[in-house]
């Protein structure tokens, strides 16, 4: 589906087809995504806001129209309800240290889960340490899953914030915010999203769900790296105070005071990635384009058959068998450690990911040292699926 559409799958790996499986780390770019980002640097290059001149209007209006994009693309009510920023840990840090560090006193409590990845967990412990505050921890079934009687029991009139991934890195896991947002408003808690990895899979609606805050990473959707976004109902993002001081973010700077700008540009200071960004909305072009319903439809279909496919080779063992899960599948193999089956399936022209996938509470609580990781994005086809099969059935060749 769309592999055309994207250049670098052309090529061979060691005399091989390249089998691209390792979108979960970063997704590959289309044309589409290249072409917008060299055009700018060709034609419209220039930095924003501050200037006068043509190229800095244009620059300016091409930036800010990605916002409203990136608006109607998770729903959001309002343009101004999104934060431009380095991607998804950006985002958790900014909410941690700018609302937290306000609103956030010791003995209040964050609650997140075992299957966050760790950045969802370090910032909480950072702020932990600086102010006192206290990290609950739902558990994960023996399946990977996360359930919403994990999340009630774990609540309590302490807790302020939960804070929980809508699908896990590690092992593809899609969690159910929809009835854990609901618990958490229910308790008086805010609830926090980490979207990085249900982005690129199904459609975000973020008024449906009433989430209080959402983030995500545009290198996930098929963008650059270095960029992303955070939404924030309005009013919370009003009652914060900036996240970073300097240029671009002020309404006025004398040596006495300081005033800021209204949200989401307080929130952005300094020159950002103008062109990454305008990249960001042409993914969310592309992604729209061709629906996000067909893409998770699609991505089930390659799910369901590379599980099947897996669960055929004896000694191979899928980890996080939740009967929800988006374009993820971890395994382990009884002759081999992952990383030796990264390297054999690297030979055959195979990308998968290999070790602790920024999880390592994950591994911990299944009593795993690291999984073998194989994601799938729009671009993948059986042919991947299959030279994934063949790859794994050469590692037991050897290490059995």
């Amino acid at each position: 589906m769309h592999e055309s559409d994207f250049p670098i799958l052309a090529q061979k790996i060691h005399g091989a087809r390249l089998a691209y499986l390792d979108s979960a780390a970063s997704a590959q770019k289309p044309r589409s995504v290249i072409d917008a980002m060299t055009r700018f640097y060709e034609q419209d290059y220039a930095n924003i806001h501050r200037g006068a001149h043509e190229l800095s209007a244009r620059a300016t209006a091409q930036y800010e129209a990605v916002r409203g994009k990136i608006q109607k693309f998770i729903n959001a009510e309002r343009e101004d309800e999104i934060v431009f920023t380095k991607g998804t840990t950006d985002g958790i840090n900014l909410i941690a240290f700018a609302w937290g560090r306000k609103f956030l006193k010791a003995g209040d409590e964050v609650l997140i889960t075992e299957l966050e990845h760790h950045a969802n967990i370090v910032p909480w412990q950072m702020l932990r340490d600086e102010i006192g505050i206290k990290l609950q921890v739902a558990p994960i079934t023996s399946t990977g899953e996360i359930t919403p009687e994990a999340i009630k029991q774990k609540l309590s009139s302490r807790t302020k914030l939960v804070s929980v991934a809508h699908v896990s890195n590690a092992l593809g896991t899609v969690l159910p915010i929809a009835e854990i947002i609901k618990l958490a408003h229910s308790n008086g808690s805010l609830a926090l999203i980490d979207g990085a990895q249900s982005i690129s899979h199904e459609t975000v609606d973020v008024q449906a769900l009433d989430a209080d805050f959402y983030v995500f990473s545009a290198h996930k959707l098929y963008g650059p790296t270095g960029v992303g976004a955070l939404y924030g109902k309005r009013a919370i993002l009003e009652s914060m105070p900036p996240y970073q001081g300097g240029g671009d973010m002020i309404e006025s700077v004398t040596f006495a005071k300081t005033t800021f700008k209204s949200p989401p540009h307080r929130f952005e200071a300094g020159t950002p990635p103008i062109t990454e960004t305008i990249g960001m909305g042409a993914a969310i072009d592309y992604v729209s384009s061709i629906g996000m319903s067909n893409i998770k439809a699609y991505e089930a279909e390659l799910l369901n058959y590379a599980t099947e496919r897996l669960k055929e080779i004896s000694g191979v063992r899928i980890m996080g068998t939740a009967p929800v899960k988006a374009g993820v599948i971890s395994f382990i193999m009884d002759c081999a450690h992952p990383h030796d089956i990264g390297t054999v399936l690297d030979r055959q022209g195979v990308a998968i990911r290999t070790g602790h996938h920024c999880a390592q509470p994950v591994m911990e609580a299944l009593s795993i040292p690291a999984t073998a990781r194989a994601s799938f994005g729009l671009y993948n086809t059986k042919e991947d699926i299959d030279a994934l099969v063949a790859g794994i059935k050469k590692v037991k060749e050897i290490f059995s």
